[in-house]
């Protein structure tokens, strides 16, 4: 099958559609961004967008085989070993659209952190190394600690702090969480800061052809 929305880096291990089923019958090629990295071992499947400026570590699955569609916004860093996947039938409703999984701006979801939809994070929001986010909306700004799990339909209001190892499954939980400390406000803004270089800096790396300011084009 053609790429139809320009090159992929040549060392992903595997970018392309979804096999047709019974549920997803319609095989979809992801759209990806040329300013958007995917690095080496990552896997990108059936209808996914990743905007610009989006950096995608070694060893990350966004697999939109069952749920889709998946939308992973600009300026966004999904860092190793994160899975995205999604039931099928299942969605969130953002700006009138359905998504299976949808992902707003400046997210960082660190290593080891499973987002499964039905789900929407919305902008700049910090999920922590090994958490979990799955039937659940996030509030902008934010953060979940590690090893937190975020599920059971809730959503949390903006810049929510989840403690390391918290289980939020009911809503009253979620109405309890107290906002996230500027320490961890500090962090975050850290791991945006450092891997919004990398899609630039690895293309640089990796990129076939470059121009005459030494980027992949």
């Amino acid at each position: 099958m053609t790429n139809q929305s320009g090159p992929y880096n040549i060392y992903s291990y595997f970018i392309g559609a979804n096999p047709s089923t019974s549920f997803n019958p319609n095989p979809i090629f992801p759209k990806i961004k040329r300013t958007a990295f995917l690095s080496p071992f990552t896997s990108v499947i059936g209808d996914v967008t990743i905007r610009d400026h989006t950096y995608v570590a070694p060893f990350v699955s966004i697999r939109a085989d069952e749920g889709s569609p998946f939308y992973i916004d600009r300026d966004c860093n999904l860092q190793d070993g994160v899975i995205l996947h999604g039931l099928k039938n299942k969605h969130v409703n953002v700006n009138g659209k359905n998504y299976s999984i949808y992902i707003g701006p400046r997210v960082s979801c660190a290593h080891g952190s499973l987002i499964h939809g039905p789900c929407e994070i919305q902008q700049e929001v910090f999920v922590g190394f090994k958490a979990i986010v799955y039937n659940a909306q996030i509030g902008e700004g934010s953060f979940i600690s590690t090893d937190a799990v975020v599920t059971g339909g809730v959503a949390l209001k903006p810049h929510s702090f989840v403690p390391p190892g918290a289980h939020i499954d009911t809503q009253a939980k979620a109405n309890s969480l107290s906002k996230v400390p500027i320490s961890e406000v500090e962090f975050a803004k850290e791991v945006q800061r450092v891997n919004k270089e990398f899609p630039s800096s690895y293309s640089f790396l990796f990129g076939k052809i470059k121009c005459s300011c030494g980027l992949a084009y």
